[in-house]
């Protein structure tokens, strides 16, 4: 179950539907569902095969499909980071600085855990810990950042509205100066 610290006054909130509507408020969207309809052997596994990873998003297809209609989401699959991923620390370098996309970035957490960091409209920054049944989505031009938590390890489903993927956009903010990790 998510946590959500607000950096401002260092508050944490762990009630779903309390973050649901603070980050709603801040135009991002974050929904529950429920993990265990997935295998034990999928769940606990960080070593997937491409077979493995059809039958998660074979698992979560009909919220898969719902959301693709709802947002215009064209493609979908599984990321696993883990301590078996080659490079781990150099992906995650380039996940820890401030950036954005031209797409959202959908999110539903299978297992572990990660850490989203996001500039809201206000300019606070929100830090949204997820785990598993966890879905963020964090619109286009959203400035944020990510890391693992201390498990080191998360496996999602992610949605794009371009077959291709997103890509990392990494700038100067025109409001703040340079963005984090600049």
């Amino acid at each position: 179950m998510a946590t959500m610290r607000l950096h401002t006054d260092n508050r944490t909130i762990d009630a779903p539907d309390e973050i649901a509507n603070l980050l709603g408020g801040e135009g991002l969207v974050y929904r529950h569902w429920d993990v265990s309809k997935l295998g034990e052997g999928l769940r606990d596994n960080y070593v997937l095969t491409e077979a493995e990873k059809a039958e998660i998003l074979a698992a979560f297809g009909a919220e898969v499909d719902a959301l693709k209609a709802e947002g215009g989401y064209v493609a979908a699959d599984v990321v696993v980071l883990s301590e078996q991923t080659p490079d781990l620390d150099t992906l995650l370098e380039k996940f820890k600085c401030e950036h954005h996309h031209s797409e959202d970035e959908v999110r539903f957490v299978v297992d572990g855990h990660g850490v989203f960091t996001v500039r809201g409209r206000r300019g606070r920054d929100i830090e949204l810990t997820v785990g598993p049944g966890d879905l963020i989505t964090v619109p286009a031009g959203t400035r944020h950042w990510f890391t693992l938590a201390e498990d080191r390890r998360i496996k999602c489903i992610r949605l794009f509205q371009d077959p291709t993927g997103w890509a990392a956009i990494y700038d100067e903010r025109p409001d703040h100066g340079p963005s984090r990790c600049a």
